[in-house]
């Protein structure tokens, strides 16, 4: 994917932390951004803030400066940067969802009756602010800087592949409440099948590792009964590459961690251009869906929309990494 001059992103970083700014000025020079779409905070530097902090120096100051320079008309995607929290109490929100839904005014319900839809979910057609009335977050996040400028440079290599596709589906979650997430991934495989990509649609009862090339991914990681962390840190991606795990604290850090579910920073670690995953417990009914994932993906949509798309509620516990401008399904590419 060649590195244009968008209009339609702002980056987002905070003052106190040197690797903060050293990953938005990374991603700034890929793209040749403005000064303008790069905006810092003086928020302080770690993983939680409390919902007060939150809405005082992240929440206001990047709504502040989106309608003062005018960018809320030609802004759709919002890029957070690591050293910016990721969770706020009470609730365990994501600050990235909470911030992108701002414009919508939604009341923080930790209820999982009443978890807010998402007008973009099962949406195959390009995200705009204008049309949708929020924005879509992404993050660059993971254990150091040089894994996070990784995510930059695989989303400028990325380009059209055939697979492969490695759909881990663990049988014993056949049953009520966790079947949904089996049955979206074997829907998937059908999907990228049709469309001749190479798939692995894995149904046993073992975990699958050891893969390489691998140009999407989704598995239930250490909700897997199976689960092999060895086999999980043994996966190997190609530039462009997608992934998501059923796994509903796989985002509940970006700091080394020892003991607890399988972390998507791992991924990220072995390559990995995007993924999915929550700072706190989702749900099940909140998880990705493969179906619309990688069936959006192939179709040329670019990362943020394939995600988001795929995400049934927002201002929730839902955290995405990568580039969200990374397309190497879209049309012109050749």
């Amino acid at each position: 994917m060649k590195a244009s001059v968008p209009k339609n992103v702002l980056v987002i970083g905070t003052n106190r932390s040197q690797e903060s700014k050293e990953i938005a000025r990374a991603y700034g020079e890929a793209y040749k951004l403005p000064p303008a779409q790069l905006f810092m905070l003086d928020c302080l530097p770690g993983e939680e803030i409390p919902l007060s902090e939150f809405r005082t120096t992240i929440q206001q100051p990047v709504m502040k400066h989106l309608n003062t320079t005018k960018q809320k008309e030609t802004i759709d995607f919002l890029v957070l940067t690591k050293g910016v929290p990721i969770r706020i109490t009470p609730g365990g929100f994501s600050v990235d969802s909470a911030l992108m839904s701002t414009p919508l005014r939604l009341p923080f319900s930790r209820n999982p009756e009443k978890l807010q839809p998402n007008p973009y979910y099962g949406n195959n057609k390009p995200f705009s602010r204008k049309k949708f009335g929020f924005y879509l977050a992404t993050r660059l996040d993971g254990y150091l800087v040089s894994h996070i400028k990784q995510l930059i440079d695989n989303a400028q290599k990325a380009k059209r592949a055939k697979g492969l596709f490695l759909l881990d589906v663990d049988p014993r979650r056949d049953k009520p409440g966790y079947q949904e997430i089996n049955n979206s991934m074997r829907s998937a495989a059908q999907v990228l099948k049709q469309r001749g990509f190479e798939v692995l649609l894995d149904q046993k009862n073992d975990f699958v590792g050891g893969e390489r090339n691998l140009m999407g991914y989704y598995s239930w990681g250490s909700n897997d009964a199976g689960f092999s962390a060895y086999a999980y840190r043994s996966l190997q991606f190609r530039p462009g590459a997608i992934a998501e795990t059923a796994v509903s604290t796989s985002a509940r850090t970006f700091n080394r961690a020892s003991g607890g579910q399988s972390l998507i920073a791992d991924l990220i670690e072995t390559g990995v251009t995007g993924v999915k995953g929550y700072v706190s417990e989702p749900f099940a009914s909140a998880l990705c869906r493969a179906h619309l994932l990688f069936d959006h993906y192939t179709a040329g949509r670019n990362l943020a929309e394939s995600f988001w798309s795929a995400t049934p509620f927002i201002q929730w516990k839902d955290l995405v990494i990568g580039d969200p401008l990374c397309a190497p399904f879209a049309a012109s590419e050749k």
